[in-house]
């Protein structure tokens, strides 16, 4: 198997893969990439610099647009070093990108830090774009549901913490 440098477009290359299809706004931006064999996320850059205040959200153009496959969709998910180092993530994470699609893709980023700026600049790395297949439902109505364990509990039934603050 062949493995690119980073940025490349794409780190691996099998029958398995899937084709997506992409522009870019501005040509010297890079396409996505794999930083690693293996990994799950491509890496998406900001297209601009930007400062993300303490608290403050702001939503960023990547320059990217794709053309994902009938059957798949794109999620926009957080840099872990980003959010370890800066409290920054992505806002509506996961971010979907349906396969009709067609705009940029913009990545809207949360600042969790109370105190500290976060500065972008151009070409920083800034989410990663998984894409997986995807399953389209048939809702069909009914009287009532199966049973299960959980009965019709809702949400956060299963567990968390107590009032008392103890694991519940």
């Amino acid at each position: 198997m062949d493995t690119p440098a980073p940025g490349s477009g794409h780190a691996r290359t099998g029958s398995d893969d899937v084709e997506v299809l992409l522009t870019l706004v501005e040509p010297d931006l890079p396409a996505p990439g794999y930083a690693h064999p293996g990994d799950a996320g491509a890496d998406l850059v900001t297209r601009v610099d930007v400062q993300v205040p303490p608290g403050a959200r702001v939503t960023v153009p990547t320059g990217l647009r794709i053309a994902l496959p009938a059957g798949y969709a794109a999620f926009v998910l957080p840099r872990s070093g980003l959010a370890r180092r800066h409290g920054l993530t992505v806002l509506n994470a996961p971010g979907t990108v349906d396969a009709g699609y067609r705009g940029e893709i913009e990545v809207t980023l949360l600042n969790t830090d109370p105190s500290a700026a976060v500065e972008l600049r151009r070409g920083d790395r800034i989410a990663q774009l998984v894409v997986q297949r995807v399953e389209h439902a048939r809702f069909v109505l009914a009287e009532r549901l199966p049973g299960s364990h959980r009965g019709d509990g809702g949400f956060g039934s299963s567990g968390g913490w107590t009032a008392a603050g103890r694991p519940g």
